[in-house]
């Protein structure tokens, strides 16, 4: 009997062990912060948590991970979660008028040191270099920590977001596994694998990618970083109920790292599944240099069901206000061409510099920030701030843009730009959602206009700090009156007088000079700002923002198609999206009235669930100027329509010509038929003999190969 209750006693306490390493998870997470699909009324603030404040000295890293000095750039500094929770408790962040704050990634990364001769070693404080994406990292807090920053932010009204990175894990070697931790990847705190003799196949190995192509760059590794294989079926579903974890814990959004690095099908695979479990604003970091257009992040913004940080926008306000290597006139063409290209240009997340970047403010004169800052929160997207901006940071390149957090001083004029002009994204209407106009511009000067329905905002910013400028024929949609500076002067703005023509008198814009003004009506026409997720399934819950929907249900049309009403506000409706035919739709809203909105185009309506499935074509030769492509009888795959057929397909990392392949995001447990097209300019050829047959696993990934068909 004693040994009996000796054993008991030991399976009781190591059941116990086992769970307590399980995070514990609220059952249902707070999600008062308001709508968490929706930013366009948000101001994001990035936060690199181990640079920001040290709040618990216990949890700091010791020996060669962690400097308290502060100097040795790529070590520890002490950053965690409590520190950002005592920024928020100080009304620091609430102060400056931040309602969503976006943290590094939180997840377990590596405790090696890596060789670096100039900065004695390199760590993982960034958050880049996860080991387990189930645990937290310790030096940033505990589950119990993370929580308590969750339920601090959202009673402060602050949205959180966390950075997540499922393209890689760690360095590492495919010849010396002692090389930091060889990109080893545990389960929480089971070993799953590395980098070297990976049997399981859970990394990609075709070496470092150079970058020359959107194939190399997705299948090999990016610099000498452990490149994961989202196509294997034990790291797919591992990075799914990786995910998961985090949105039980109550986040509210996600930014997904290196998304230009990984497959886009197995991306929108992976969108869907967190949008089926509990949909969150999700946006994608895919960088772009100055001037760069690639076709390839706009149709990744406008098909993968994430947003991108709209680097289009920043390296042309760098070029603009900081580097003076372009003018106002290439600022309002980039507005222009972006609004063009992007399908959802208001959740597109604008910023003027991050860790990736030289920060912003380089010396000198610091009214650049301020008229950068100013400008980024007046337009369209959704406005994100680098820490230590409002205090005028410096620092070129990693790790000297990653210093510690310099101030919390709250009486810096950039900390009082972002404090008065945060809030008008709620509360004029004109700022969140609408649509901008050039309103007077020279080489120098950019006057513009939001408009929403009634609501207006005015902005003038005269870049050249010793040059006033005498501003005559303006017109504005702002109704007749007297209308005072926004920033109430805070740099150098002044009152002006509208004409009931639009008139604006004429008034001299001073050097350096921004000013904002605003109307914000107290009745408006039914007017759709926002839908989201702007990629969903028939029988989930979409989100439509705006105005003036009424107090009284009435209707929402996809197409021609009647929603069911889940819950109808004067700014705010939720509907179950009815049984379509898959595709893209336009949302209409029609007040009880009779009134009908505007329309909000190109929300796409899945098949159902998806999954990743590798389509590979063997024998497929093509001559110069020929691509190979896929399409077939699911809108996935283009419903047989040639000019939505996916491609051009890859031929050189995993597979090579005349062998073509690509990673395509399918309905689930779905037969379908598929054939493969060769395109040359408007010139298609399609492969004869009968359809490809194929049934898509229910969960998962697969690949299916064949043959062209001559």
């Amino acid at each position: 009997m004693k040994k009996t209750l000796k054993l008991l006693s030991i399976l009781l306490i190591t059941i116990a062990l086992l769970f307590s390493s399980i995070p514990s998870v609220p059952a249902a997470p707070d999600t008062s912060v308001s709508n968490v699909v929706n930013y366009s009324t948000d101001v994001i603030y990035q936060i690199v948590t181990d640079r920001f404040l040290d709040g618990n000295p216990n949890n700091n890293p010791t020996g060669d991970l962690y400097d308290p000095t502060h100097t040795s750039l790529k070590k520890y500094f002490g950053g965690d979660w409590q520190g950002i929770i005592n920024k928020i408790n100080d009304g620091y962040l609430t102060g400056m008028g931040i309602t969503a704050i976006w943290i590094s990634q939180p997840v377990e990364n590596i405790y090696a040191v890596l060789p670096d001769s100039t900065f004695g070693g390199s760590t993982s404080y960034h958050g880049y270099w996860a080991r387990d994406f189930k645990k937290t990292n310790p030096f940033f807090g505990s589950f119990t920590d993370f929580q308590n920053l969750i339920a601090t932010a959202h009673a402060h009204n602050i949205k959180v977001i966390i950075d997540f990175a499922p393209n890689h894990t760690s360095p590492a070697s495919e010849t010396d596994p002692t090389y930091g931790e060889n990109g080893r990847l545990y389960d929480n705190g089971v070993l799953l694998g590395g980098y070297t003799n990976d049997t399981n196949g859970y990394f990609h190995h075709y070496g470092g990618t150079n970058f020359s192509s959107y194939e190399d760059g997705i299948y090999r590794n990016l610099f000498d970083l452990a490149d994961l294989d989202q196509q294997n079926n034990t790291i797919d579903s591992y990075l799914k109920a990786a995910i998961k974890l985090w949105l039980d814990m109550g986040i509210d959004g996600i930014r997904m790292d290196a998304v230009k690095h990984m497959a886009f099908g197995w991306q929108k695979n992976f969108m869907d599944s967190i949008l089926s479990y509990r949909p969150v604003f999700t946006f994608g970091e895919w960088y772009l240099g100055t001037n760069e257009v690639d076709p390839n992040n706009t149709y990744f913004a406008n098909e993968s069901g994430m947003s991108l940080l709209d680097f289009r926008f920043a390296q042309k306000v760098r070029q603009v206000f900081r580097d003076n290597t372009d003018t106002m006139y290439g600022l309002d063409s980039m507005l222009q061409s972006t609004a063009a290209d992007y399908n959802f240009i208001n959740d597109m997340v604008t910023f003027i510099d991050n860790h990736d970047m030289d920060r912003f403010y380089t010396g000198g004169s610091t009214r650049p920030v301020e008229q950068a800052l100013a400008f980024t929160l007046t337009s369209r997207g959704v406005p994100a701030i680098y820490y230590g901006t409002e205090q005028y940071m410096t620092g070129n390149g990693d790790p000297y843009n990653r210093a510690m957090m310099t101030s919390f001083d709250t009486t810096t004029t950039a900390y009082n730009v972002i404090k008065k002009l945060a809030p008008l994204r709620k509360s004029n209407p004109a700022i969140a959602y609408g649509t901008q106009k050039q309103r007077w511009i020279n080489n120098d000067v950019y006057i513009y206009e939001r408009q929403f329905g009634n609501n207006v905002a005015l902005v003038a910013i005269n870049r050249n700090l010793s040059t006033s400028y005498y501003i005559t024929g303006l017109y504005t949609a702002l109704p007749a009156g007297t209308y005072s500076d926004v920033l109430g002067g805070l740099l150098n703005g002044n009152n002006i007088s509208v004409a009931s023509d639009g008139s604006v008198t004429p008034f001299t814009l001073a050097p350096g000079e921004v000013a904002v003004w605003q109307y914000v009506s107290t009745t408006n026409p039914p007017l759709i700002g926002h839908v989201g997720p702007t990629m969903t399934k028939a029988g989930q819950t979409i989100t439509i923002d705006g105005r003036g929907f009424g107090t009284t249900a009435g209707q929402v049309l996809f197409g021609t198609t009647p929603a069911t009403i889940v819950s109808w506000e004067d700014t705010e409706v939720k509907v179950k999206v009815p049984a379509l035919t898959p595709g893209k739709y336009n949302v209409t809203l029609k007040t009880a009235s009779g009134v009908t909105s505007n329309s909000y185009n190109n929300i796409n309506v899945l098949t159902g669930n998806q999954v990743c499935v590798r389509f590979v074509v063997n024998n497929a030769s093509t001559v110069w100027g020929e691509n190979v492509y896929l399409t077939g009888n699911v809108a996935e795959l283009g419903s047989w329509d040639t000019s939505k057929a996916i491609g051009p397909m890859f031929n050189q990392v995993v597979y090579q010509y005349p062998t073509w392949y690509y990673d395509v995001s399918v309905p689930a447990g779905t037969t379908i038929e598929f054939k493969f097209i060769k395109k040359n300019g408007s010139t298609v050829t399609w492969e004869g003999g009968y359809n490809h047959v194929y049934t898509t696993p229910t969960s998962g990934t697969a690949t299916v190969i064949v043959n062209w068909q001559n």
